[in-house]
Formats: structure tokens, sequence, C-alpha cells
């Protein structure tokens, strides 16, 4: 008899158990799993229909409802638990044997490294986050995914002895949808002219395989196909983005092979794909084989999987600290009124912990500040605010910080922070991709050309993030962070709001220099014109500000966005450059 396969459609209460067992408390948990699994790709599924219908409103809630859909299934295993034993009375050994069980029923599963972080998840829960080691939780992998062997469940291979013409013909003779192109042809004719302009004729002609992942990976108003051209001394990895016009027909919107330009695709600063897989573990491997410089925990969390992507990223942090002997400090920068911000200088990422007290100009509290890094987990980031991930109880080696890093975090952060004689416990923090804060950037960078492009993008951040109906609130520079390829991204998240709860008002004009003392000023009231002597310091950074995106110091302009999130709208922002969307002037 087949018990998972019973239990695969079984609500968790249904689970035979004459007296709870190691092994029945772990078919619970497998099954608990299973169930959330299949509510997550129901939701993943529907994203076709919604990107047919134009459905966008529906888009958002579906994001929503699939980000949190992971702690209600979570909750509800770890309370059957507690209705059938009394965890804390059970010896550690049979705990033990739960794992051991679970290993078991997890061999051959084809979400095993899923299940594996599910249960991570529940021993968590029930111990407080307080067993974080091997005997008790899958720190390490329990099994070896070898990638491949998988591969042909998630991959559709190309017929390559036609045209160019011929092969993207098949692509869309693969991939369907149930909404008419507004001209194929014409976009079959930009295909390829696109790709024979990066490919010369003899790297055509030695084309050997055209692979693509099955799965069509939908986010806001876009779908992407995603593959690969392999030649015998190279391969070409492509995206072709989807989007939908005014009348509501599909139109190829670019053909993308830079994986400099996929990288912004599959950017930390935008909201998760919906991909519909039963292999993650293969689509993430073949994804990573495309864009190498990605992080596999950078990868799962992108097509949603991001408390899985929570524990490949511990993996990944602790093999890098076995192989390193810097010492943590204090992040670069300004130190913060709510975080204090500490980095491995090895490694990318900053660790940010709430601070006990904050700044008498914060009028914020604890529980605020915990609201408004989940809020941002589940609205649309459009590739301008860094994802954040919250990690309970994290263990850092005692001997890797300096005495002055651990005082300050103690005269800080004390109610968050546990030394031993071995550990430094952080009971609560966020862990965010390393940028470097853009006040520091402007001291630093000596080219006039490269600090006007990052004025110029410094605007054009906080211009989408008010599209999307979140206004930054405190935009002081050292709260952005420019990364390497020269994106500014938004990453101080405390005091942020949707735009609605903002009045953007006109300074009154007078000739009392201290007229603004004596305004009427709400708790709500913004006054832009205010916002040249805060956003950058110096005067020839404001003098940039005001001739590149001299409207966002008028409150007319904030009136008009503020107008526009009301009505609910979901905007567009591509991933990628525009000088790659294709003219759409075909006869």
């Amino acid at each position: 008899m087949n018990v998972k396969a019973q239990l695969k459609n079984a609500p968790a209460s249904d689970i035979p158990l004459e007296s709870t067992s190691a092994k029945q408390l772990a078919y619970l948990m497998i099954a608990g799993f299973d169930k959330s699994f299949r509510r997550f790709l129901s939701i993943t599924k529907g994203a076709q229909k919604r990107f047919e219908s134009c459905q966008w409103t529906e888009s958002i809630q579906a994001n929503k409802e699939r980000i949190n859909i992971y702690e209600d299934y979570l909750s509800d295993v770890v309370i059957e638990i507690y209705q059938r034993i009394h965890p804390h009375a059970q010896q550690e050994n049979f705990w033990h044997n739960v794992k051991d069980a679970f290993a078991k029923l997890t061999a051959n599963h084809p979400q095993f490294e899923l299940a594996e972080t599910f249960y991570n998840s529940v021993i968590g829960r029930v111990f407080k986050h307080k067993k974080i080691n091997n005997d008790w939780i899958f720190v390490m992998p329990n099994s070896c995914h070898l990638s491949g062997q998988q591969r042909h469940k998630i991959l559709n291979h190309l017929n390559v002895e036609g045209t160019v013409e011929d092969l993207f013909a098949e692509i869309f003779a693969t991939y369907r949808f149930k909404v008419e192109y507004d001209n194929l042809q014409g976009d079959l004719n930009s295909l390829e002219h696109a790709l024979r302009e990066r490919l010369t004729k003899q790297q055509l002609s030695s084309v050997t395989n055209v692979d693509m992942l099955k799965p069509v990976f939908f986010r806001g108003k876009a779908a992407y196909l995603i593959g690969r051209i392999r030649m015998p001394d190279a391969s070409l990895p492509f995206v072709i983005a989807l989007q939908m016009t005014e009348e509501k027909r599909i139109m190829v919107d670019a053909l993308i092979t830079k994986r400099a330009h996929m990288s912004f695709i599959f950017s930390f600063a935008r909201s998760y794909f919906m991909a519909d897989t039963d292999y993650p573990a293969e689509v993430v491997s073949f994804l990573h084989e495309l864009l190498p410089h990605k992080k596999s925990f950078e990868l799962y969390m992108c097509l949603g999987f991001f408390k899985h992507g929570k524990t490949v990223f511990f993996r990944d942090y602790l093999t890098h600290v076995e192989q390193s002997d810097d010492k943590f400090e204090l992040a670069p920068g300004i130190k913060g009124l709510v975080m204090a911000v500490f980095h491995l200088p090895s490694y990318g990422v900053v660790f940010k912990i709430i601070k006990d007290e904050f700044a008498e100009s914060k009028k914020i509290t604890r529980d605020h500040v915990k609201y408004c890094y989940n809020l941002v987990k589940t609205i649309d980031r459009v590739g301008r605010m860094a994802d954040t991930h919250e990690y309970i109880y994290f263990e850092f080696a005692r001997d890797r910080f300096s005495d002055d890093l651990l005082n300050y975090l103690l005269d800080t952060c004390a109610s968050s922070v546990e030394v031993t004689e071995t550990k430094v416990i952080i009971k609560h923090l966020y862990i965010e991709r390393k940028m470097t804060p853009l006040n520091l950037y402007f001291q630093q960078e000596e080219d006039p050309e490269k600090v006007r492009s990052a004025i110029e993008d410094l605007g054009r951040c906080i211009k989408q993030i008010a599209h999307a109906n979140i206004f930054p609130g405190d935009m002081l520079h050292k709260n952005f962070g420019i990364t390497k390829t020269g994106r500014v991204i938004f990453y101080d998240y405390d005091e942020i709001c949707f735009m609605n709860q903002r009045q953007f008002r006109a300074l009154p004009k007078s000739d009392d220099p201290f007229a603004i003392d004596t305004l009427s000023v709400g708790p709500t009231d913004v006054f832009p014109e205010q916002f040249e002597h805060f956003i950058v310091g110096k005067k020839h950074l404001k003098d940039l500000l005001k001739e590149l995106h001299g409207d966002l110091l008028k409150p007319e302009y904030w009136q008009e966005v503020q107008q526009i999130a009301s009505q609910g709208t979901m905007q567009n922002f591509t991933p990628y450059p525009p000088s790659l969307c294709f003219t759409r002037n075909y006869e």
C-alpha cells in the first residue's frame, strides 16, 4: 500500500493514528506540506488565465494570498501536533526518530527540498527556533539533488533543422494562449532580426539544441518564455518577453539575451514569479546554468519559494563562514535611527536588528516597523525595493564579533541579542542584499556622468515606488543603495505607507521666515517643496535633482500620482532597458 499516495489527498485530521508514533507524526507533517504545495500550485496555475483576461487586480491579490498560505498550513500542522501529543514532554530521541521517518518519506518526493524546509518550520515553531542543529532539523539537506535527472520533465526541446523563423514559429505553436496575438508575423520578424544581430551566420548554423522551460513565468502585466540556444563552443540564454496591448492582444515586447539584462528580470527587488512546476529543484538548477552569478537561494525566492530560499541561504552562509575568517563589522554608512546594521565584509548581505529605542524624531513602534517590512514582501516592489528575509534565533560564532560591535549591539538592541561563551544569538533580524549606500557613493564617485546617472535613477526610483502606491517616507539618500549595475534601490521601510495615507500640500508663502512654525500641520501632511533639503545634501546634487526631477518637489505631482494610485490600477514597469523593446510599426 502506498501510504504517501493515500495521504496526498487526505486532510491531516483523517490520518489514522492509534497512538501518535514518530512515523505517524512524520506522516502528519508531509501531509500538511503536500496540502500547502497543492494550494501554492493552484494559485500559480491561475496566473495564465489572469494574464489572458487582464485581471491585474486579481493578480495582485493572488500574489498576496500565495505568500500567506505557507503560514496558514504551517499553523494547522502545529495545532494538530499539540492536539495529539505534548511535544515538550517527548524524549529527544523521539524527535530524532521523527526526522528520520520524515527523511524516508521525502527520499523520492518531487519537492523533497521544500518539504524539508516545511519540516524545519514545524520544529522551529514548536520549539521556538531553539533546536537549530542537524539532529533536530535539516540544517543540511538529507538528499543531494543531482541536476538533470528530472530535466526532461521541465524542458521542451525544439527542432533546430529549419530556419530562425521556423524556430520562433515552433515556440509560439508550443506555448499557446487563449488570446490572439496583435501581429504574430511582425513579432516573428522582429525576433528573427534580433537574434541574427546577436549571433553570426556561423553560430546560427552550428546550433545543436534549443531548450526551453515548460512553465511560462508570469509577473505583473508580463509573461516570459525562458530558454537556451546551445552551440558546440557556447550557449546563449534568452528570454522572450510578452505584454498585453490596450486592445487585450498579446505582443512580443523584447528578446533578452544578455545575462546582465536577464539578471534585472530576476532581480531581488522585484515581486515573485508565478511559474507552474512540480520540480522546483530542477527548474532552479536550469536557471542557475543560465545565470551562474545568481545564487540558488535567490532563484528559489524569485519563484515564490521564499521560505526555502531562506533555508538555502542559511546553508550558503554556513559554507561561507567556514571558508572565511573575517569578522563582522558595522555596515558602512550613517548609523540608522531604527535599525542596527552589520555585515561580514566578505559576504554579500547585511543583517538588520530593530533597536530597543528609537530617536525622538521617529514616532513609530517596533510592531509598526515589523508591519512595514512584512508589507514590502506582499506588494509589487517594481524593481526598486529590496526583498528582506526575516529570521528568528539566528546564531553567529562569538569569536567573529569584535568587542566594539558586540557592545554596540548590546547597547542598542539588548532585547534581541543573547550572548554565550561561543555564540551570539539574534532573536529577531532581517537579512537584505548588500548595496553601496547612496550617500557614500556620492562621496566616493568622481565621475560627473556617473553621479548624474545616479541622481537621475534616484528620482526614477522614488517615482516608480510612488506609482506602485507606496510613499517611501524617509527619502534621505542614505536610505537608498546603488547596485554594481548602477541601479538605485530603496531599502529603509520604517516610514513607508500607502499613498492615500498622506496629504501632499503646498508650502504657504510668507515674508516671515518662521511662518512654517505657526502652520497648522497635521501628522499626515507632507510638503514636497521641502524635499530638496533632505533627499540629497550638497548643492550640486540638489541642482541635479531639480534639473532631472523637478516635479518631485511640487505637490501637484504627488497629488496626481495619488489620484492614479487611488484607482487601484497595476502599473507596468518593464525590468529590461527600453532600448530592447521592439518597435510597433508593423504594416
